[in-house]
């Protein structure tokens, strides 16, 4: 899978471009609820909202709350948000999603989700036309592990043990699609899942007690609210670790391959946008990311030993330095 490939945008770009030009609703404050855990993420969100002509404290409240990628604590925080009666919802994490489908039938739903695949999850109808009141931005691509173990093995010589952390509750197919391309690659694979965030270093400690020689690091929402501490542990076990996040090298690990999180997060502001001028959301296909990108960090690299081929460098979107 070329970096750059595209996945099929179900919507052909209907959603790229944004419409500030248009004239916005007169006379109201629009109100928006967001779960966005990350400080990172939020502002992304922020920014795609003031570039299609929505200014919070002028023209749009934006009523931000996070359950930090735990589960407990959800079903109150999605009630406190259907009580305030926003306009529209930004919603991530596939079990969020659900709480609010269940919570709502008549306030639009925007999703934002690594995880899962809509129409099989019974979220949506189809994904030209999901019906009901969710649309949003699905990544779906389980398969997306194979690659990452395909950069470790370019990375790390003589690579026969990975560790896998993952969180049970979401990862299940982006697991199973790991172990299949490991056993292609002729690696052995030791899955290490956590439910909390305070399973971290004893998940990390097994992984270096298996003798693990790398880490991939699947997508769910607790461990995207923790890649900080996970590059943290991964360095103190000598782990180089990949993961689909693209900030991942940024907080100190070695790499990442996958979509921009960032963009999701405009992506989905546009969505907020065209509903908030009269669009619903059922008729607004949903859409998956269509650009990959490859991020390394040469300093984290050479903290644990290792030499970045030139070639993996040369293709690289972002060297950190």
């Amino acid at each position: 899978m070329d970096r750059r490939a595209f996945i099929g945008s179900l919507a052909g770009g209907l959603l790229a471009a944004p419409l500030a030009a248009e004239a916005q609703p007169a006379g109201k404050v629009y109100r928006i609820g967001a779960t966005v855990g990350s400080d990172i993420n939020y502002a992304a969100f922020l920014q795609g909202l003031r570039e299609a002509g929505w200014v919070p404290g002028q023209n749009a409240v934006v009523e931000r709350r996070s359950a930090q990628g735990e589960r407990a604590g959800v079903a109150a925080m999605v009630s406190e948000i259907v009580a305030l009666k926003v306009d529209v919802i930004l919603a991530t994490a596939p079990w969020t999603i659900r709480t609010f489908r269940n919570a709502t039938s008549t306030i639009p739903i925007v999703g934002l989700d690594l995880e899962s695949d809509p129409v099989s999850n019974g979220f949506v109808a189809s994904l030209a036309r999901p019906g009901g009141n969710l649309t949003g931005v699905f990544l779906d691509l389980p398969e997306i592990g194979g690659k990452q173990l395909q950069l470790l093995k370019e990375t790390v010589p003589g690579l026969a043990r990975v560790c896998v952390l993952w969180e049970p509750e979401v990862g299940e197919p982006q697991l199973r699609a790991t172990e299949g391309a490991a056993r292609l690659a002729g690696l052995t694979l030791n899955a290490v899942g956590i439910r909390r965030g305070g399973e971290l270093a004893a998940a990390l400690d097994r992984a270096a007690g298996g003798r693990a020689q790398a880490m991939v690091v699947l997508t769910s929402p607790l461990i995207s609210n923790n890649l900080r501490q996970i590059a943290e542990l991964a360095q103190k076990y000598r782990l180089p670790t990949i993961s689909p996040f693209t900030s991942f090298p940024s907080a100190g690990a070695l790499m990442a391959y996958g979509p921009s999180q960032p963009e999701m997060f405009r992506l989905a502001a546009t969505y907020v946008d065209r509903i908030l001028r009269g669009a619903r959301a059922g008729e607004l296909p949903i859409e998956r990311p269509s650009r990959f990108e490859l991020v390394i960090n040469p300093k984290t690299a050479k903290a644990l030993g290792l030499t970045i081929p030139a070639s993996l460098l040369q293709r690289a979107d972002q060297v950190i330095e």
